[in-house]
Order: structure tokens, then C-alpha cells, then sequence
């Protein structure tokens, strides 16, 4: 089994900047794909971004690349985190991390594509 635990969440003005970080722990002699999704009210949640198996690809929706920056503090991305810059009022949601340890240099940007989930962080951007 592994767990995921999100933190770096609050409240913060448009155009501010948070971190969101993510440890994972239980099995840990593999690395993880990881991702992070994201939920606002009454909408489905969506992809963020991700990063390989080996740390060196990385992804990011539409809506957040170029703000967003997702890295790894170890080989084993077993912490991640989500570096949000320049945020908007539309970026308010809770924020969730996500692990499968499928080893890809393309993950999933589906959450069925994970096996793993936290249980969110809330980001609320204020105007």
C-alpha cells in the first residue's frame, strides 16, 4: 500500500504564489509516477500536471503551464511538489496528489491512470 499526504494549501491574492508539497510512504523501493489533480465546486476534477517514473518528464495542463512547476526531491519522486505562481481566482480548488508505481515516461493525464490518491489540499485564490 501507499499513502499520500498533501500540505502547502491556504488562501492567497490573485497573482500570488503557493507550494504544494506531496510524501508518499509505504512502498518504497520502486519510484512513483506521480500527479496532481485538482477539484473545484461542482466541477469534475482535472489533470495538473505529472512527472515520470525517472523524474525527467514532466507535464502540465493548458491552463497552468508556464505558472505551474512540478519537481522531485528525490529519485524516487517519493516528495513532489507543485510550485503555483501568478495564481487566478479560477485555480481555487482542492488539490489533490496521485501516484501509480507503473514506471512510464508518459503518465496518464486520466486519474484512473493512478492507483494512489491523497486527500487534497485546498487552494483558494481570492480577487
Amino acid at each position: 500500500q501507499v499513502q499520500l499526504a498533501e500540505s502547502g494549501g491556504g488562501l492567497v491574492q490573485a497573482g500570488g504564489s503557493l507550494r504544494l508539497s506531496c510524501t508518499a510512504s509505504g512502498r518504497t523501493f520502486s519510484p512513483y509516477t506521480m500527479g496532481w489533480f485538482r477539484q473545484a465546486p461542482g466541477k469534475e476534477r482535472e489533470f495538473v500536471s505529472a512527472i515520470s517514473s525517472d523524474g525527467r518528464y514532466l507535464y502540465y495542463s493548458g491552463s497552468v503551464k508556464g505558472r505551474f512547476t512540478i519537481s522531485s526531491a528525490d529519485t524516487k519522486n517519493s516528495v513532489i511538489y507543485l510550485q503555483m505562481n501568478s495564481l487566478k481566482p479560477e485555480d481555487t480548488a482542492v488539490y489533490y496528489c496521485a501516484a501509480t508505481l507503473t514506471q512510464t515516461r508518459a503518465p496518464g493525464r486520466e486519474a484512473s491512470f493512478y492507483d494512489y490518491w491523497g486527500q487534497g489540499t485546498q487552494v483558494t485564490v481570492s480577487s
